[in-house]
This record gives structure tokens, C-alpha cells and sequence, in this order.
């Protein structure tokens, strides 16, 4: 018997956002390549959540250290599998919308008018808070959880969670695949934004997870469409919010990371304004409609 009390709201969310993927299956079968396989896979990790969850398993120790952190694992499980969706149901770029926008908005195209600023100390500064946003989302969970922050720790993951799956909802309707490939030659990266010792791995590292095979020149077929809204914009706030909503040491770590991560999305660019402007609102939307999702199944429960 399921004891649906020990279902977590970050387990929710992920049993839905793996349900909304296998309709997405059934409805595009012949535009999602592996579509079966990864409906399979979605079924069998459901399946696992909900068994990790109920204490009377067989297994219950084995799994509860899993079960405390697969949310992790289902971020980028769920980030590569959209991989093979998101261009493949919807395959018009929406590049020209947002530069339209950014134009209205600011005038000139951002990433070119910041250009002029480019030096490779600062790019070298900037690749590095980028690359840091992997560093301000473990930061403030694995702080919690080394002080046995249980409670805090649950709630931070589920926001975590579910700002990424929120994300997924702008790359479905609006794929783009960035400045770097529309107003600038990817291929000239290097040579015209140049950093000093680390940017061009870190450059290659964040490709290869955007599914970019190395030394090729139509990387624009391969790149992941993951632009609009900024997640690394969104995700960044909502780990600095809960930072200093609990009050972490790494709180003033995060933050200047945060401030110096923002500004390199465009400056780098990954992003154009108005997707770090929506990485924002999805950011404040998260916060907000996360609350009421708490205090509805805290009220239920």
C-alpha cells in the first residue's frame, strides 16, 4: 500500500514533469527519436520514486540516500532527453523574435554593443562565474544537508526542481539558439572573445553538455535549444534566495558569483537580454507559485 503522506512535493513535480514527457511521446511518436525507450525509462524512474518514498520497502535503507538526492539526477536526465524534443517537435528557431525584441527594448543588439568592453581578463573572470553556476546550486543544498537541514533542504531541492522544469516550458514554445551562433561566428569564439587559461576548456565543457561535438562547423545543428528563458539566470536567484532565506554561509559567496553569472550571459554570448530579463520573471514566478504549491499540499496533508 502506497503511503502517498511520504511523497515529497519535489517527487510530485518530477512524477509530473515525467508524465508531461511521455504524453509529448504518444503524441509526437514520429518526431521523437527513441521515443519508446525514454517512455520506458520515465516509467521505470516514476515507478522508483514512489518506491524510494514508502518506508516499508525491502530496501528502504539502500534507497533513501538516492531518494534524497535523485532530483539532481532528474535535472539532468530530463535536460538531455528534452535534447531529442524540443527542435524535433517545434523545429523553427525563434533567434529572430528575441534579437526583434531586444532591439525594441535596448536599441542595438546587446551582445554586440557590450563587445566593445571585451578584454580577456575580464572574459577570463566571466567564463569562470558561468561556469559557477553548477558550484551555487550544490553549494546550497549540500550546505543544508551537512547541517542536517532536512526541511530546508527538501524545500530548496523542490525549487530547484521545479524552476528547471518551468524553464523546459520556454524552450517547448520559444527553441532559439542564441547570440553566439546568430549575431556572431561560433567558430570565431576564441579568437575574437579570448580568455587567458581557462576559458576555452570551460568554453568545450559547457559544449559538450549542449551536446556539441568537438571541431566541427555546423555546431547550430547540434546545439541544444535551451535559450528563453536564462536558466542560469532563474535557477542562480532561486538558489541565492533560498541562500539567504536561510541564512547559509556561502550566502555572500553566491551572490557575487550570481551578479558576475548574469552579466556573463551576455556578454559571453549564451544569452540575449530579454532571456535573462524572463529568467527573472520565471525566477519570481517560481518563488511565488512554489509557496502556494507548498501550503496547498501542507494543507491537504
Amino acid at each position: 500500500m502506497i503511503d502517498l503522506k511520504k511523497i515529497r512535493l519535489v517527487d510530485s513535480v518530477t512524477i509530473f514533469a515525467l508524465s508531461v514527457l511521455n504524453l509529448l511521446h504518444f503524441i509526437f511518436p514520429d518526431k521523437v527519436l527513441h521515443w519508446q525507450l525514454f517512455s520506458f525509462l520515465n516509467l521505470i524512474f516514476i515507478f522508483l520514486i514512489i518506491y524510494s518514498s514508502q518506508k516499508n520497502n525491502s530496501f528502504y535503507k539502500f534507497f533513501y540516500l538516492i531518494w534524497q538526492w535523485y532530483p539532481l539526477i532528474s535535472i539532468l536526465y530530463i535536460f538531455k532527453q528534452t535534447y531529442f524534443m524540443v527542435h524535433q517537435i517545434n523545429p523553427n528557431d525563434f533567434d529572430w523574435l528575441l534579437i526583434k525584441i531586444d532591439k525594441i527594448i535596448f536599441g542595438v543588439d546587446p551582445t554586440v554593443w557590450i563587445g566593445k568592453f571585451a578584454n580577456p581578463i575580464l572574459t577570463e573572470i566571466l567564463q569562470l562565474a558561468y561556469v559557477s553556476y553548477y558550484f551555487i546550486l550544490f553549494s546550497v543544498v549540500a550546505e543544508l544537508f551537512l547541517r542536517k537541514k532536512f526541511s530546508e533542504f527538501y524545500d530548496t531541492g523542490f525549487l530547484i526542481c521545479y524552476g528547471f522544469y518551468l524553464s523546459y516550458i520556454g524552450y517547448f514554445l520559444l527553441p532559439a539558439v542564441g547570440p553566439r551562433f546568430t549575431l556572431h561566428d561560433f567558430n570565431l569564439l576564441n579568437s575574437e572573445l579570448p580568455g587567458i587559461f581557462f576559458t576555452e576548456s570551460i568554453r568545450n565543457f559547457i559544449d559538450a553538455a549542449e551536446s556539441i561535438p568537438t571541431q566541427i562547423t555546423n555546431a547550430i545543428d547540434f546545439v541544444q535549444r535551451d535559450v528563453f528563458p536564462s536558466g542560469h539566470v532563474q535557477l542562480s536567484l532561486v538558489a541565492i534566495y533560498c541562500a539567504f532565506k536561510y541564512k547559509l554561509s556561502v550566502r555572500w559567496i553566491i551572490i557575487i558569483l550570481g551578479a558576475l553569472l548574469i552579466i556573463s550571459t551576455i556578454y559571453l554570448r549564451y544569452h540575449y537580454a530579454i532571456d535573462v530579463i524572463f529568467g527573472i520573471i520565471f525566477f519570481i514566478f517560481t518563488i511565488w507559485s512554489g509557496k502556494r504549491l507548498e501550503e496547498k499540499i501542507k494543507f491537504q496533508k
